[in-house]
């Protein structure tokens, strides 16, 4: 009985001495990376101990927030042009911007076969709404608008946007109906190797600009170590293959 009891007692101080060097770090992530970066932070807390706590959004948003103060540690943008205007701004650790996924577009509708293969759904307009994130405030928006003007059909189509703040609630025009089709990111509707559901037209990358995604350690978490890990473990490969399973390049 005292041997289990000497055991207990040391297993629950090395729990203690474990919980005291774990820390907690506060993520501002772009919107189309929502799945992939809920797994990573599962993924991570069992790894490291340090747990991750999430925020969603658009990167236009969350960049007016960490001007005006918002405590994030980390931040994992939807471009690459936002985290370099804080970088040159002083905004985050030096030497902590790094390219963590390379989006793709993706033309989608909830409806088997509304979609064809190479886009031609766009040509016919033969819908009310298309959907498309804000080109101010997310890249994938920006992107879109670019795709349009790329096909000279921006000016055709322009009647029928209808404009969400981030490409999650973009996402949520399509997936409810209120726009027939729209332009999402690929990681919102892929999984295991193709889209799951619906119909979708993956954009060629020629399209549009890439949506090269970097993140950053932010000045507020300059010296927070799970910030540093978290930085680390997203270019690891259990974190690299998470990403490669939702669409993304690396």
């Amino acid at each position: 009985m005292k041997t289990f009891r000497r055991l207990l007692t040391g297993l629950l101080m090395l729990a203690l001495a474990a919980s005291a060097f774990a820390d907690e770090v506060q993520v501002a992530v772009a919107a189309n990376f929502t799945a992939p970066m809920k797994a990573i932070a599962a993924a991570f807390e069992k790894a490291t101990g340090h747990k991750a706590v999430l925020s969603f959004g658009s990167t236009g948003k969350f960049y007016a927030q960490i001007k005006n103060g918002a405590p994030f540690d980390v931040f994992l943008a939807a471009d690459d042009e936002t985290p370099a205007k804080l970088e040159k701004e002083n905004g985050i650790v030096g030497g902590s911007r790094f390219t963590y996924a390379i989006g793709k577009l993706v033309l989608w509708s909830p409806k088997p076969a509304y979609v064809d293969s190479r886009g031609e759904v766009l040509k016919k307009a033969n819908f009310a709404h298309l959907a498309i994130a804000s080109p101010k405030l997310a890249p994938y928006g920006a992107a879109a608008v670019e795709t349009l003007n790329k096909l000279g059909l921006y000016d055709a189509l322009q009647a029928k946007l209808v404009t969400g703040e981030s490409i999650a609630q973009t996402f949520s025009f399509v997936s409810t109906g209120n726009a027939e089709l729209g332009f999402v990111a690929l990681s919102q509707v892929y999984e295991n190797g193709q889209i799951k559901s619906g119909s979708g037209w993956i954009v060629p990358a020629d399209l549009h600009s890439p949506i090269r995604q970097d993140a950053v350690i932010l000045m507020h978490g300059k010296d927070n170590k799970a910030a540093e890990a978290l930085a680390a473990y997203l270019k690891s490969e259990p974190a690299k293959a998470v990403i490669r399973s939702f669409g993304y390049d690396l």
